[in-house]
Parts: C-alpha cells; sequence; structure tokens
C-alpha cells in the first residue's frame, strides 16, 4: 500500500513517463493527472471496500524501494459477483522488464487468496500490444470488444476485455 512519504517519487515518475503512459491513460473531467491531487486521491482509495491500490516497487538492483509503477483493483463488487477489474501502469524507464508480471501475479494472487474474489478482469485498448501480451501470458481469457468503453486521452476507446476467475488460475509452485 502507498504510503504518504511516496507522493514525490509518485509524481517525479508519472510526469517523467507521462509522453509513453498518455495514450492508455482514462480521462477524468476536472483533473490533471499530474498534480498533486493525483497521488491524494490514489493513496486515500488505496484500501477501501471498493479498491485496493498497490505501488510497484523495486526490492533490489542499484535504487531498492524505487517506485515503478501501480497495480489498482478497482471496481470491487462483493455478493454474488465478487469481482473486481485490474488497472495498471508502469514507469517508461522500467518498461519491458518483468517487473509488470510479477506485480500482476501478486495482485491476482491477492485478489483470489486475501480479498477471496471470484473474477478479475482488465479491459485493454485493442492496440495496446504489451498490455494484451501480459494478460494473455497471466492465463486470462478474452470475452469480447466493448465498443467505446472508457474515455481514454479525450475520446471514447474501443476495449477488449480479458478475464480470469479463481478457477482459471493456474497454481504457483511456491
Amino acid at each position: 500500500m502507498p504510503a504518504g512519504r511516496d507522493k514525490a517519487e509518485y509524481l517525479k515518475l508519472r510526469e517523467a513517463s507521462w509522453a509513453w503512459l498518455e495514450p492508455w491513460e482514462p480521462t477524468h473531467p476536472g483533473r490533471d493527472p499530474l498534480d498533486e491531487e493525483a497521488f491524494d486521491r490514489f493513496y486515500k482509495t488505496s484500501d477501501t471496500e471498493h479498491s485496493r491500490r498497490f505501488l510497484i516497487k523495486l526490492l533490489d538492483g542499484r535504487r531498492p524501494g524505487a517506485i515503478l509503477g501501480q497495480v489498482s483493483l478497482n471496481n470491487i463488487v462483493r455478493g454474488a459477483f465478487q469481482s473486481a477489474t485490474l488497472g495498471y501502469w508502469i514507469g517508461a524507464e522500467f518498461a519491458g522488464r518483468g517487473y509488470m508480471t510479477e506485480a500482476l501475479t501478486l495482485a491476482v494472487e491477492h485478489a483470489f487468496h486475501a480479498l477471496k474474489l471470484h473474477r478479475v478482469e482488465a479491459n485493454i485498448i485493442p492496440r495496446n500490444a504489451p498490455s494484451l501480451a501480459l494478460v494473455k501470458k497471466l492465463g486470462f481469457r478474452y470475452e469480447g470488444t466493448a465498443a467505446r468503453y472508457l474515455k481514454i486521452a479525450g475520446s471514447w476507446q474501443d476495449h477488449e476485455r480479458w478475464a480470469m476467475t479463481v478457477e482459471d488460475r493456474p497454481t504457483r509452485a511456491d
């Protein structure tokens, strides 16, 4: 979970990676995704009934503890549904190194085991090839395309819906 002390580094990474992130970022009217309130919103919603948000941090190497990105379990619904939507981003300098694969693996395990959810879904713009490859690699299944699903970078974008249920989750040898 994020802490208040993460704010400056989080915002610095978002700003440094903005050209990389902007094509995939949801549009929220009246909100600047790079202002200080962006972290405050992230922090305040990091552990609620409807969302869990996590920072991805480097565990070793030259910069242990460095923030690499974020993973979120959003729109958590209980009752008969027991579901969440997965959201994620990684800083440009850390992309393609396997960090997100590990982070999403842990987030999905958390959703199924700690939160006792039944389903996790990811909704991805069809041209986002790295993100599509990632969910395929993790075992998510394609469920269809939602037309004009989410406003991204100022325009309504189609999204492919990918999902996994607890029964689909490959067991991990620890």
